[in-house]
């Protein structure tokens, strides 16, 4: 029994080897359609196989995922996990015809599980982040997506804590380059 993950961001992919103390191997790999390139670690453990079946993974979870039961103290944590591997923060002006543009902020999740989508959307209610959830119907997957206040919230729930440096910093840029923008127009 294995696990595997597998990620764009060769250096995320190091950093979770290490953390987990493993020396497998990291393979490159490249997508036979579009000829992307994305890296993949590959850990067979019964035990980290059992772990994670307990804590809620479960095989081929692409259209059946579950919210697993977070606990407070580390929730933060797990929705930038889930950002990093399946979000989106996006940054630019709207009202460009108009005389003075607003400058925005929206983050979004993308799942192909709406039941996995709605829960997040509800646990991320009790930290006063709203957003809206909705299908995509081209591509058969939902998303969540949040706006200027609601994408700063998230911004402090999901970056609270990184002492292990388990985040792609690429998107974590995006949202401090907001927040400098948004500072020098004010």
């Amino acid at each position: 029994m294995y696990f595997v993950i597998q990620i764009a961001d060769k250096c995320l992919l190091e950093q979770i080897a290490l953390v987990m103390q493993s020396e497998h191997k990291i393979s490159k790999r490249v997508h036979k359609k579009d000829h992307s390139v994305f890296y993949r670690l590959q850990i067979g453990s019964k035990d980290i196989i059992a772990d994670l079946e307990q804590l809620g993974g479960i095989p081929g979870k692409t259209h059946r995922m579950k919210l697993p039961d977070i606990p407070s103290d580390f929730f933060g944590t797990f929705v930038r996990g889930y950002f990093d591997g399946d979000g989106n923060v996006w940054v630019g002006e709207i009202h460009k015809n108009r005389k003075k543009q607003l400058l925005v902020i929206q983050t979004c999740f993308t799942s192909c599980s709406q039941d996995f989508l709605l829960n997040l959307q509800r646990r991320l209610l009790l930290y006063g982040v709203y957003g809206s959830c909705y299908e995509r119907k081209k591509q058969n997957v939902f998303r969540l997506q949040y706006s200027v206040k609601s994408s700063i919230l998230l911004f402090q729930l999901m970056y609270k804590t990184t002492s292990n440096g388990l985040f792609l910093d690429r998107k974590k840029k995006v949202f401090k380059k907001y927040l400098l923008q948004a500072q020098l127009r004010s």
